[in-house]
């Protein structure tokens, strides 16, 4: 009785390794599905990376006043915005990213809408604004954002300095319609070290239930929604009807460079209905000019 127990013991042992290694390997991705498989990997990578930050109310304040402009800290090497903001820049940096150390040619790479003109400028300054390189790229904006690549030579007469490459598109009424800023350390000599982009694939600013070409009446436009800021500089929110003409404006000092919520109304006065480019805009106080542009259209009612 001992010898047969011992043998069903043994059998059952053999039938278990048996099962196991005729379990079938796991089945491949078809090769059509792989890219799927990459931009939903890099989706929850993105948004696993979001973090939450404590926001404080900002300050506003009617245009015309005299506000002490606070100094601008230095960029950050990686900087993260909170969830939420969900629409991707028209700008959009992918080499090199912030604060990376170039030598000349710099090999810009990025995706852009071109905008209504289809006119893309590429600038290159110094640490003083003053134009090291100066490019422009007719792209046709029927497609969306398309790839493109740029090629920037510099001469700097120190051994290492901060640069800034900028990069804006206009309307077909020579409006600005967008506009990004890219901090780079440019040294004379050397070789690259270029540093990743991180998750600055969004505009930094998101509007709550307004969208482009809405129409606004009552001759007040109400603005709620999320900024990250480009710095500490004051966040400018301004109507500009197809002339030129400003018809309203706003500009709100906000606390800090983290992300953080608004809301604001911006009154304006027109005879008839009106087009008109909503432009949110922050400046560099020693560079003297933008360092980023939103812009959308609203249709302005009396």
């Amino acid at each position: 009785m001992l010898r047969r127990l011992i043998a069903l013991a043994s059998l059952s042992g053999l039938l278990a390794g048996c099962a196991s290694t005729a379990t079938s390997a796991p089945t491949p991705y078809p090769p059509d599905y792989l890219p799927t498989v990459v931009a939903l990997t890099g989706q929850a990578a993105f948004a696993t990376s979001f973090a939450l930050t404590p926001t404080i109310p900002p300050t506003e304040t009617l245009l015309p006043t005299e506000t002490p402009i606070p100094s601008t800290p230095a960029p950050t090497l990686s900087p993260t915005p909170e969830g939420g903001f969900t629409e991707y820049a028209q700008i959009h940096f992918l080499s090199p990213g912030p604060m990376s150390k170039v030598v000349s040619p710099i090999n810009l790479q990025m995706l852009v809408f071109p905008g209504d003109s289809g006119i893309v400028r590429i600038n290159l300054l110094g640490e003083d604004g003053r134009p090291l390189s100066a490019k422009q790229q007719r792209i046709s904006n029927e497609t969306g954002s398309v790839f493109t690549t740029e090629k920037i030579p510099f001469e700097i007469r120190a051994v290492s300095e901060v640069g800034y490459i900028q990069v804006s598109t206009k309307d077909d009424k020579g409006r600005m319609e967008a506009l990004n800023t890219m901090p780079i350390l440019l040294f004379s000599t050397g070789s690259d070290e270029i540093t990743r982009p991180g998750n600055m694939i969004y505009e930094r600013v998101m509007f709550d239930g307004l969208k482009n070409e809405d129409a606004v009446f009552g001759g007040v436009l109400s603005l709620k929604g999320r900024i990250w800021p480009f710095n500490t500089q004051p966040v400018f929110f301004d109507l500009t009807l197809p002339d030129g003409k400003v018809v309203g404006n706003r500009m709100l000092v906000f606390n800090g460079v983290e992300t953080q919520p608004f809301a604001t109304t911006l009154p304006y006065k027109v005879s008839e209905p009106s087009m008109a480019r909503l432009t949110v805009r922050q400046d560099d106080p020693v560079l003297k000019m933008a360092m980023y542009v939103y812009t959308l259209e609203v249709l302005l009612n009396p």
